[in-house]
């Protein structure tokens, strides 16, 4: 059955993975369902943080650490219902799905052999394998950097080959921003783009009164 052609089109969030330096996209990974909430905790990066530092008591050193969770479901269960359009699922359930979101906290099997080529070689110092630059969309006003701080996973059904085919993704994502890039990386300049629409949306808000708060004037 079509929905109501009335009815706006459901934006979906996800995360894309995208080069380091050209932010040429690599994968996009939708959600299947959004989430019913999403929590977001900032902790601001005050300079002044002794008690009596009058200098510095008003002063940010940077922007604030801003943390990201929410709790994500998957569900092949309709999926199944039409085995010949959905082989994979038949053969492996959701566990392609899964795979997908582990492999972002993960360096390649190629790397970790490569570092063990390296090891055998006598190169004392090898450099830790860089990520792919992690994006988080929820809408086009919030894409922002991120680095996958919190990462788990609940299986809650399971096929006769015991393929998980019902599962919650909880992810704790950090933001991050202009204190973690270069300034002039491209990670940075998405974040200052973050920041920037959170300002204007800021400008857009209505002003409130002193007399809404009982007072005709500071005292």
């Amino acid at each position: 059955m079509s929905s109501f052609p009335g009815s706006p089109r459901l934006v979906r969030g996800g995360i894309v993975l995208a080069d380091p330096g050209s932010a040429t996209v690599q994968r996009v990974i939708v959600m299947q369902y959004n989430p019913d909430t999403l929590t977001r905790t900032l902790q601001p990066q005050a300079a002044g943080t002794d008690a009596g530092d009058r200098v510095e008591v008003l002063r940010l050193k940077g922007p604030a650490v801003e943390v990201i969770k929410l709790e994500a479901e998957i569900d092949a269960t309709d999926q199944l219902e039409q085995p010949d359009q959905n082989p994979s699922v038949v053969a492996s359930g959701i566990q392609p799905q899964l795979a997908v979101l582990e492999t972002i906290v993960y360096p390649t099997s190629s790397t970790l052999q490569g570092n063990k080529n390296l090891a055998l070689a006598g190169i004392l110092e090898i450099v830790p394998a860089e990520a792919p630059l992690t994006l988080f969309i929820w809408s086009k006003s919030r894409v922002v950097p991120v680095r996958i701080s919190e990462f788990s996973i609940t299986e809650e059904a399971f096929d006769p080959a015991l393929n998980p085919i019902r599962a919650k993704v909880s992810l704790g994502m950090r933001v991050l921003s202009t204190s973690d890039f270069g300034f002039d990386d491209r990670g940075s300049s998405l974040y200052l783009a973050y920041q920037q629409e959170k300002e204007r949306l800021a400008m857009t808000a209505p002003t409130g009164s002193l007399a809404a708060l009982g007072i005709a004037s500071i005292p």
